[in-house]
């Protein structure tokens, strides 16, 4: 044994001994040799460094976590390394550092010595240089050539690089465990901060891991001697002269904080969502090694409220409803930009796929969720929140003898669709305004029917709901939730209410910067107008108003926000499967899902007034709370030709001054594609006609005083239209802009394809004049009438009633 160390000592010493004078033809050949397998150092600062990629939340501080390979690293420039890293760094790696060349021979001549005396190459002895040159161009393993190859590297990179540069690359380059390679990653792996904000203690703590990383782990069993390390480390910098008496003093009485052990990921289906689409995009080798600088849309602050409210949320439902799930997305309707998003309630729950991203991935139905679709398609086609519609029990499979028009809901024959309200009640004549805001089945449905399944599907299209795209797949039992539907492309098809019917095309990135710090990509709004904002503003109109929402939800319900005009919509699906609620305001819509992974009902009525409405508010009057205030766009005014679109189930008829009272279902007086047009010749025509009339008189004969009354012949009036462009009034004299003097002679025409019942004449808006009655012949009147008096100014304006109480207007502007 003493024999094998002595023919060791000397081996290392004649290694040295040459190297060091250059003399001898065998040793000058074996270092030759060895460095001929050298690698270059001279573009080192240059190379192509493995680098984490990090995302970010909006603000571009709160790091949300790290791709990276099998180095998680991050270069900062030397100027931005603290003068505390640098120095702990020093006091406890390499003293001398600034004064020696690349080894320094005593402890290199102290390392020989305790080899030998070991009998294997174990005692490092090595500089700052040396450390560096090992880690970034040689193995890890243990013997006399990797020895010489460090002290060769060593000495090039000395004489290319300066002590600052060589320092730079170090911190840059060295292991600190966990993955963490430099010292940014280190300080944001340990302490959740960047190195530029690390204090002087926790500078010597992560110095004292660089020789044991994985020993000195403060979530190890070792953290009494990282401490203690830590405190010897400040002690050498007092004695270096780095720190003064004081400086020393106050760090050791500071108490380090450490982050807790984790994967280091918040936000967790969010960044994955985010981390998929840079790897689709920029290939996994950039996305893993490429060092780019993600910064996205999520608002930190709002994703920590999300995440606690569906937790707590969740808890609650899972006790009270068998409800283990939930999801959230929130978004700026401005912007299209994913605010926050909770894809579960715990995305380390393994057991119950809580990594499962149910906003994005999950495909369940919406329920009533649905139905502002296919009212705002009717509302395109001519529709209003006036028109009226009977709430009654209806089959809507025509001409079926199995499915009879007199509903039975004991009925379970699955051709058949007769569906129920939530209340299992029926109302009677309801305005579609009512109808949506109560979320009433019966007038939903007829809803779509009016609108078109086609036509709706393609609506929701229009809004980026991309799942339901198959018409032939789909019935009137769709607006009730038939499809499948994602959470995220509801909230964004929602955003466009908000907007007026503006969709912004969702987005996760707000920007993305290479290494060099060149931005590569950077968040472009994309935006179109998907509808005109009218029908947009009309259903912004019925979900804000609380007043028409108040017979389900009642008066103080949760679906207000104080401070904030939000309009909202819930849904719930057949075994309370799937609970709903989406809501916004201007400037923010959130949308929440409770229920089950494995689609399995929740228990006693789990539907969306008690799974989802309280997660839902409690989430927007938080995230609202600092949000000023910004109403919605009222509709222009709009003109309804009918009656039964002006919300009156009672249409009467005035013949000779006899009224005819009648009370039918809408499909009695509209063409479903053309509701402002000529009442239909035969509303029998239409397939569901019959099966919506008869339980609407049904409904009028048990809740109508004397309705033996109602629905009498007309005498020769059926099938009159309503006015359209066919009505007109004439007015001869005075034409517009006449000089007419004291009195004026009024000369006109009244023509409509009904009879007049009453003709109006105002003067400067007061009225002047009515005659009434049955007027004209063949449905024309010629109108005259003389006034005196009148401003300088005046408008004359003359207003024509005929038996449907159609109305038209005609004016003119005169002078004195």
């Amino acid at each position: 044994m003493k024999r094998q160390k002595k023919k060791l000592i000397a081996k290392i010493a004649v290694f040295l001994f040459l190297i060091s004078l250059g003399g001898g033809a065998i040793g000058l050949a074996a270092v030759a040799k060895i460095a001929k397998t050298l690698p270059r150092v001279d573009q080192f600062d240059s190379r192509q460094v493995a680098q984490s990629t990090k995302i970010y939340d909006r603000s571009g501080e709160v790091l949300l976590y790290e791709i990276h390979g099998e180095e998680k690293r991050t270069v900062v420039p030397f100027n931005e390394i603290p003068v505390v890293v640098k120095e702990a760094t020093l006091a406890i790696e390499d003293a001398e550092f600034y004064g020696h060349p690349a080894y320094n021979w005593r402890s290199v001549l102290r390392a020989l010595w305790k080899n030998a005396v070991s009998g294997a190459v174990s005692q490092g002895g090595s500089t700052i240089t040396q450390q560096l040159a090992k880690n970034a161009f040689l193995s890890p393993e243990k013997t006399l050539t990797r020895k010489i190859k460090e002290l060769l590297l060593s000495v090039q990179l000395e004489k290319i690089y300066s002590k600052d540069e060589i320092l730079g690359l170090y911190l840059n380059q060295i292991p600190y465990g966990s993955n963490a390679y430099g010292i940014e990653a280190a300080a944001q792996t340990y302490f959740g901060k960047s190195a530029r904000d690390l204090k002087l203690p926790e500078a010597a703590a992560l110095a004292s891991m660089l020789k044991a990383p994985t020993y000195y782990s403060p979530w190890g069993t070792h953290i009494d001697e990282l401490l203690e390390r830590k405190d010897y480390i400040i002690g050498r910098m007092l004695e270096l002269g780095f720190i003064d008496q004081e400086e020393k003093n106050r760090a050791l009485k500071m108490k380090l904080k450490f982050s807790p052990k984790s994967i280091g990921i918040k936000a967790p289906h969010f960044v994955m969502m985010v981390k998929e689409y840079l790897t689709n995009k920029y290939g996994e080798e950039a996305v893993a090694r490429g060092g780019l600088r993600v910064v996205t849309s999520l608002d930190w602050n709002l994703q920590q409220i999300a995440e606690k409210t569906i937790a707590d949320g969740v808890s609650r439902n899972a006790k009270l409803y068998s409800g283990k799930n939930g999801s959230l997305v929130a978004q700026d309707p401005k912007t299209g930009q994913i605010l926050a998003l909770v894809g579960s309630k715990d995305f380390f729950d393994v057991d119950n796929d809580g990594n499962f991203n149910v906003a994005a991935q999950g495909l369940r139905q919406p329920g009533s969720a649905f139905k502002p679709f296919a009212y705002v398609t009717a509302f395109k086609k001519g529709y209003t929140p006036e028109t009226i519609v009977f709430d009654a029990p209806t089959e809507f499979v025509p001409n079926n003898p199995d499915c009879p028009i007199t509903v039975n809901f004991s009925n379970e024959n699955s051709e058949c669709f007769h569906p129920e309200n939530f209340t299992h009640s029926f109302a009677g004549p309801v305005s579609l305004r009512n109808a949506l805001a109560q979320s009433i089945n019966v007038p939903a449905v007829k809803v779509l029917y009016l609108a078109g399944v086609n036509d709706t599907i393609k609506t929701a299209n229009d809004f980026g709901v991309t799942t339901i795209n198959d018409p032939r797949r789909y019935g009137l039992s769709l607006v009730l939730g038939g499809g499948e539907v994602k959470l995220l492309e509801m909230v964004g098809a929602y955003s466009v209410f908000a907007q007026d019917g503006i969709k912004h095309k969702q987005s996760l990135v707000l920007k993305i910067e290479n290494t060099e710090g060149k931005i590569i990509e950077e968040y472009k709004d994309e935006a179109a107008q998907v509808i005109e904002p009218q029908y947009a503003k009309m259903i912004n109109d019925v979900l804000s108003d609380n007043e028409a929402r108040t017979p389900l939800f009642g008066a103080n319900n949760q679906l207000t926000v104080p401070g904030q005009d939000v309009a909202v919509k819930t849904g719930t699906t057949n075994d309370y499967r799937d609970a709903w609620t989406i809501g916004y305001s201007r400037s923010l819509v959130a949308g929440v899902w409770a229920g089950n992974n494995d689609n399995a009902p929740m228990q006693k009525q789990g539907g969306s007034i008690l799974a989802a409405v309280p997660i839902w508010s409690e989430f927007m009057n938080k995230a609202a709370a600092d949000r000023p205030l910004e109403t919605f766009a009222s509709p222009d005014p709009y003109y309804p030709t009918k009656p039964v679109l002006k919300g009156e189930y009672v249409v009467n008829y005035e013949i000779n001054g006899i009224k005819f009272p009648q009370i039918h279902d809408i499909l009695y007086y509209v063409n479903k594609n053309d509701p402002n047009g000529e009442d239909p010749k035969d509303p029998a025509a239409d397939p569901q006609f019959a099966n919506w009339e008869i339980p609407a008189l049904s409904w009028a004969e048990s809740n109508i005083a004397n309705f033996r009354n109602y629905n009498l012949a007309l005498p020769e009036i059926r099938g009159f239209a309503h006015p359209s462009s066919s009505a007109e009034i004439i007015i001869f004299s005075p034409k517009n802009g006449d000089l007419t003097g004291d009195s004026v002679s009024i000369d006109a025409e009244i023509k409509s394809p009904n009879p007049l019942v009453k003709i109006e004449l105002f003067f400067n808006g007061a009225l002047a004049e009515t005659r009434s009655g049955s007027l004209g012949n063949n449905y024309r009147y010629r109108y005259d009438f003389r006034t005196t008096g009148g401003d300088f100014q005046n408008l004359i304006t003359i207003k024509a009633t005929d038996a449907l109480r159609g109305v038209i207007t005609k004016d003119v502007i005169v002078f004195k």
